[in-house]
């Protein structure tokens, strides 16, 4: 799939392919595109070219297709009058119960480091801690795939690696997770398959087994060649 704005490519002939169980960790540079792939992904955004297929069907705003798929990207807003633990509470209502969510609330509270703070509201809480809360909310609901933007941001390097082992037990649950992330042990952590992306392009980066995708071996990352997928679109 491609994406332009005006004149501007930020999307260039992507195509990934990302299995039930499997983590892809898309990595680059502020601006290479790693966010648009997941507002394509999510279906917040149409691509001007190609086709973007999601749990076999095309993404939409319809309520059946966010039962299954979780986004974390930029930081909610918050209802002013609840507590952390009430918007924790909030979310599972508003996806049904028929399947178990991938955490409990009091689970997620203990697990986000947010027991001690589950009765203060969120805009009382610092940056880190309304991540950690953000980042919760995607897992007190069910989902089978989940789609996240930078999330070690504003996270300490200590909780980065809880992070990468609860994203590592969602895939091993039989989930599918692409994330943009700028960091290297966090996506080494989840196990994840990492796909470098450069002015649009997305890169595989596992070919040669140095994390540069270069083939040679010797991590300096001289010519990084496209990814070998056939679609962007996460399996069933």
């Amino acid at each position: 799939m491609s994406v332009a704005y005006g004149d501007a490519a930020v999307l260039r002939e992507v195509s990934l392919t990302v299995g039930a169980g499997e983590i892809a960790a898309v990595v680059g540079v502020n601006g290479c595109g790693k966010s648009t792939l997941l507002r394509c992904l999510s279906g917040l955004l149409r691509p001007g070219g190609g086709e973007v297929r999601v749990l076999g069907a095309a993404p939409s705003a319809a309520p059946a297709f966010w039962r299954e798929v979780a986004l974390a990207a930029e930081e909610p807003a918050w209802y002013p009058g609840l507590t952390a633990r009430e918007h924790l509470e909030l979310v599972p209502l508003t996806h049904g119960t028929s399947t178990a969510p991938v955490l409990s609330v009091a689970r997620a509270l203990d697990e986000f480091e947010l027991a001690g703070r589950a009765d203060a509201t969120p805009l009382t809480l610092s940056a880190g801690q309304r991540q950690r809360l953000a980042l919760a909310s995607v897992l007190v609901r069910p989902s089978r795939l989940l789609l996240l933007d930078e999330p070690e941001q504003k996270l300490d390097a200590g909780f980065r690696l809880r992070l990468a082992a609860l994203l590592r037990a969602y895939a091993d649950d039989g989930g599918t997770i692409v994330m943009a992330t700028h960091d290297a042990a966090l996506a080494e952590g989840t196990g994840a398959r990492v796909l470098p992306m450069r002015d649009g392009r997305l890169l595989d980066a596992d070919r040669d087994g140095d994390g540069d995708g270069d083939g040679d071996g010797d991590g300096d990352g001289d010519t990084l060649r496209p990814a070998s997928a056939r679609a962007a679109a996460p399996a069933a």
